[in-house]
């Protein structure tokens, strides 16, 4: 066993992912009540859980907002965050993605695999963050370990290690074997603590087999435990735990436990899993920065120079806390930091060891820990604070483009400035939210995630701010791109106002930036300069202000005034002027002529698009597909799973408003759906309305 002395070993920073409904509060209640951190169970339905403990999550029964809350297991601090799993809200995943070291991934043992649980284990991958996985509801009807790890394996792709079998299925299920230590673990139905006991006597053959499975499949990942696998044909106990940690930590393997969260039984051996498992502070690569242009790393070391990243920012009646991960150095209540970005020295007026809504202080925070701080003024989502003798800005968590607008105004005029006030607040607070002025009506227009994500915000403008407002019809996020381009296209930049003159003279290709125009065209695809001018005619500072021209030229394109996205523009030649050629010159010149250049090609209007999963039962499939048929839905997979039917379509987004109320209308309560964003695809140019 490895023993490392050093105090942040002993420090776990996690969080819990998973799609909406699949049990993720449950299982942080759980782990609150078996940690002793709580000592009454919270339950979803009843409103009285720790972490869902704004009045919109207890009212809509689903979480909202990321919440961090802190606990202790067998000599361990484990910083837990409980994430969203609506995909509205998947922005406050990835921010606390970009602070945590692990996760457990909360699969339903019925439907296995869902949209937005793909969507949140891509999250974790691009964060390279190590997961361990719970296979949750083994006690519903339908549930099936094996084949939610089947889809583990082909939906996700990693290496599924099952290290437990379950004993009994849906309402008989009462525990689970531990495959490495081979023993029974229990639950009585109303009891708090776990039953040790010998493996059930119907299952030893069962168990001998798995446990083999697992030997055999870690030993083909690991080469340590294929040595010991070769020599003994065999894997004693110490071995597999060693080989199972950094197959986790790698990412070639993810260990699968399984359980009830909602009947308390698996939470104490997936803590265990969690300590065992999950890497500490110590076991993540140094934190990597910069500071004027140069790359620095900082160590989780309790001794080196301050350095934390802000990843929330959140208004309380009492103040206005910002929850940092410490990456390294210690800071002190009291302390000055500096904000690195906004270049502001601030004092930290106190440090908080947060529990959701209730917070205990601390004197001191180090290398390693989540706390939330109060004091600071100007640090936001993503801002780097750090020590003011040594400057560092962190990479910041990416923010989501927003693709759903509505229209919001005060009801009564008294209270517009108190309005625009509470939006700048909401958008400080979740960087996905952005409010904006519509040039040419003169609304303010609010831009999230989708109606859900547009509709907490506004019911928290009402709540919190006691301001009533109106809001329009949502509309979504169109683009424009280059379906065919131009060559060549000249534009020449003259002004003559009797002082010094400009003149640019700049000449353009516009071609789309890739081969055809699919779901994900626009999402992403973006923007390409490059320049073609031989001997010196344009020199590269002037080069540099036309790419900053074009730029500034995509925010409007020519369909509909759209961003427009997806083309590559090449500066193919140009002249200057001796006197009169500046860099205002050809930057003007460069947006005149990309304009010029979008008019005369040929334009395709985009349109953000979703994959929707419609589950329903099964003699209302006709009648769904039809409805999908009508808003433009494209089929691409139909499935029967425990007595339901299960329809993957991809639909623009525009149409699924007010889809919820008439699936259920059309299934008489019975069809629930669930959506998540894969791109942009061409829209019929009459869809789009400014």
């Amino acid at each position: 066993m490895r023993i490392n002395t050093n105090p942040l070993a002993a420090v776990r920073n996690l969080g819990i992912l998973a799609h909406v409904d699949a049990g993720k509060t449950t299982v942080t209640e759980r782990i609150l009540f078996a940690t002793g951190t709580t000592h009454r169970r919270g339950e979803v339905h009843d409103g009285t859980t720790v972490t869902d403990f704004d009045s919109q999550e207890r009212d809509r029964g689903i979480t909202i907002f990321a919440a961090a809350v802190s606990c202790a297991w067998d000599g361990h601090r484990v910083n837990l965050i409980d994430t969203p799993g609506h995909v509205d809200f998947a922005d406050e995943v990835e921010r606390s993605l970009r602070v945590l070291d692990g996760a457990v991934a909360v699969f339903d043992a019925v439907a296995g695999v869902e949209p937005q649980s793909e969507s949140v284990w891509r999250q974790a991958d691009r964060h390279g963050v190590p997961r361990i996985a719970f296979v949750n509801k083994l006690d519903r009807a339908g549930a099936d370990l094996d084949t939610a790890v089947e889809s583990i394996r082909e939906r996700l792709h990693p290496a599924p290690l099952v290290v437990q079998l379950p004993i009994g299925s849906e309402d008989a299920f009462t525990g689970v074997v531990d495959l490495l230590r081979m023993r029974a673990l229990t639950w009585p139905d109303g009891g708090d603590t776990v039953h040790e006991g010998p493996v059930p006597t119907a299952l030893r053959e069962e168990a001998a087999r798995r446990r083999r499975l697992l030997e055999e499949t870690v030993a083909e990942l690991h080469p340590g435990a294929l040595e010991e696998f070769c020599a003994r044909s065999a894997l004693d106990t110490p071995t597999l735990v060693d080989a199972l940690r950094d197959l986790t930590r790698t990412g070639d393997g993810v260990v699968v436990l399984c359980g009830s969260a909602y009947r308390n039984r698996g939470i104490e051996p997936l803590l265990d899993a969690v300590v065992a498992y999950l890497p500490s502070p110590l076991d993540v690569p140094a934190v990597r920065g910069t500071h004027d242009d140069e790359v620095t790393e900082r160590a989780a070391d309790p001794q080196a120079p301050f350095a934390a990243l802000a990843f929330k920012v959140n208004a309380t009646p009492t103040g206005r806390l910002t929850y940092l991960r410490v990456y390294s150095g210690t800071i002190e209540k009291g302390a000055a930091v500096m904000d690195a970005g906004a270049r502001r020295t601030e004092r930290i007026g106190r440090i908080l060891r947060v529990q959701a809504d209730r917070h205990a202080q601390l004197e001191r925070a180090v290398a390693g820990d989540i706390v939330a701080v109060v004091g600071l003024k100007s640090a936001r989502p993503g801002s780097t604070l750090c020590a003011p003798g040594a400057p560092l800005v962190l990479e910041p968590p990416s923010a989501a483009e927003p693709v759903v607008s509505v229209a919001v105004e005060a009801r009564r005029s008294t209270d517009t400035d108190r309005l625009a006030s509470a939006l700048a607040r909401l958008a400080e607070e979740d960087p996905s939210l952005v409010v904006r002025t519509d040039p040419e009506t003169g609304q303010t227009l609010l831009s999230g995630m989708g109606e859900l994500h547009l509709e907490v915000a506004v019911e928290k403008v009402r709540r919190d701010h006691g301001i009533e407002v109106a809001v329009g019809r949502p509309r979504v996020a169109y683009r424009e791109t280059v379906a065919r381009g131009v060559s060549g296209l000249v534009y020449r930049h003259v002004k003559q106002d009797g002082g010094a003159g400009q003149f640019a003279h700049v000449v353009l290709d516009v071609e789309p930036l890739e081969a055809g125009t699919g779901i994900d065209a626009g999402a992403g695809a973006g923007f390409e300069f490059r320049s073609a001018v031989v001997g010196g005619r344009v020199p590269q500072e002037y080069v540099r202000a036309v790419e900053a021209g074009c730029r500034d030229a995509l925010a409007e394109g020519p369909i509909g005034g759209h961003p427009v996205t997806g083309l590559r523009v090449t500066l193919t030649d140009g002249a200057t002027h001796v006197k009169d050629s500046s860099d205002t010159a050809f930057r003007t010149a460069g947006r005149f002529a990309l304009r010029e250049a979008l008019r005369a090609s040929t334009m395709t209007l985009l349109e953000p698009v979703v994959e929707v999963t419609v589950t329903v039962p099964e003699d209302a499939v006709g009648t769904v597909l039809g409805d999908l048929a009508a808003r433009r839905g494209r089929v691409s997979g139909s499935v029967t799973r425990a007595g339901s039917a299960v329809v993957t379509a991809t639909v623009p987004l525009a149409e699924l408003f007010g889809y919820a109320t008439r699936l259920r209308s059309r299934t008489q309560g019975r069809g629930t759906f669930t959506a998540r964003p894969t791109g942009y695809a061409p829209a019929p140019i009459a869809t789009a309305v400014r």
